[in-house]
């Protein structure tokens, strides 16, 4: 069965920048295993909006490019998303264990899509009832 692996922000920031080697392992792998490689809308807007702050360069909007021309997807923001991701940001406030906004928003994103959320920032991930994880850096 194929899976579906969402990048979240962190670890697509750490493949552009870096190209760590245990992390691009696992992502040819998972390509080769023929599993769709996607992000979340919320990281497509992380990604551009990174670009133009003041330290970014024109390097850095080609480097998203590049990037996100790879990716099977960039899933849209819709319904579902949207009814997740208030469940996960009731779920984490009734539990006081909150996240960032950005992050609830991916988490909600791939519980709705049904896909395996890539991250290096398990720590924060892992407070999300239902989430499945993996951290391809460690």
């Amino acid at each position: 069965m194929n899976k579906i692996y969402m990048l979240d922000t962190n670890i697509c920031s750490f493949i552009m920048r870096e190209q760590p080697e245990a992390v691009l392992k696992n992502l040819e792998q998972a390509v080769l295993r023929g599993h769709r490689i996607v992000v979340s809308a919320i990281t497509y807007s992380e990604m551009r909006f990174g670009a133009t702050g003041p330290k970014a360069s024109p390097r850095h909007v080609q480097l998203v490019d590049a990037f996100c021309a790879r990716l099977d997807a960039i899933l849209p923001w819709d319904r579902a998303a949207v009814d997740a991701t208030t469940e996960v940001k009731v779920a984490l406030r009734l539990a006081g264990t909150p996240i960032g906004p950005n992050d609830t928003a991916i988490a909600g994103h791939a519980i709705a899509a049904g896909a395996i959320l890539v991250t290096n920032n398990v720590r924060e991930f892992e407070r999300v009832p239902g989430l499945v994880l993996e951290d391809w850096a460690g």
